[in-house]
């Protein structure tokens, strides 16, 4: 059920300006409401993540994201998820989940990884050179086609409806392959979720929470736009906008927010 996932705003938002076309993921300018979203968010993530088990400050950040959408009563909520994965532990039922259902082929994927590990472990065992480097070529092509099978078991949906598996996306891009955790980032999962289930994206902004990166410069609650090595084939498919990128800037013209 789709309102499972959906915040409403507890901040009076009547006197936001709202803009009625999605902001660009690849800009820095980040919308009030999306703004107002994100803390809401963020409050909320300080609430439930005691019971994780994990310290973001202490062990690694992560990126989150919220999507401001308008609803079928024209009314306006958000949704939010994390990039990539949690420890099970911190899994949480409000966050927009993985396009990929780990039940797929009867949980092909928990079991590839159970047998590449099994070969890994093997391969701390062994001595002799020449099994080592079996067990090594053994392990590279299960985790290759692996990923193979679990690229094509990812699909995104359109503006228009259409639905596209991951690798056909990459296929018809500059990139031909997907590069690793590609269509795991919070903004593709977001705006698959409010497509598929008929929510008018409004407005969209990815922070970073937790321990910081200084090396590439990411900051506990700071703003940052998409990704292009694994987000820009998916969300220009997905919007049906092929110049997203290029664009970006004329969306930054006069703005100074991050």
């Amino acid at each position: 059920m789709k309102n499972q996932y959906i915040f409403n705003f507890k901040t009076e938002i009547s006197q936001i300006k709202i803009s009625a076309e999605l902001n660009n993921p690849f800009a820095t300018t980040v919308p009030e409401i999306a703004k107002i979203a994100a803390q809401e968010f963020q409050d909320f993530i300080k609430i439930v993540s005691p019971s994780w088990e994990y310290d973001f400050h202490l062990v690694k950040g992560k990126m989150f994201g919220v999507l401001v959408v308008e609803k079928e009563d024209r009314s306006y909520g958000y949704l939010g998820t994390v990039s990539g994965k949690l420890p099970k532990k911190a899994n949480c039922a409000q966050f927009i989940p993985s396009v990929f259902d780990d039940s797929t082929g009867d949980f092909f994927i928990n079991k590839g990884m159970t047998e590449i590990t099994a070969i890994r472990n093997q391969i701390k065992k062994t001595q002799t050179l020449s099994e080592i480097t079996t067990l090594k070529e053994k392990s590279k092509e299960k985790s290759i086609a692996l990923q193979q099978r679990l690229f094509e078991n990812y699909h995104f949906t359109s503006r228009s409806g259409k639905t596209k598996k991951l690798i056909d996306i990459f296929k018809q891009s500059n990139h031909a392959y997907p590069p690793s955790a590609a269509g795991e980032c919070a903004a593709p999962k977001l705006l698959d979720y409010a497509l598929e289930h008929q929510l008018k994206p409004i407005a969209l902004a990815e922070f970073w929470w937790g321990k910081a990166i200084k090396k590439k410069g990411m900051h506990h609650k700071a703003f940052y736009p998409a990704c292009k090595n694994r987000c820009l084939p998916i969300l220009e498919y997905m919007l049906e906008d092929f110049e997203l990128y290029n664009r970006r800037e004329q969306f930054e013209e006069g703005s100074t927010d991050h």
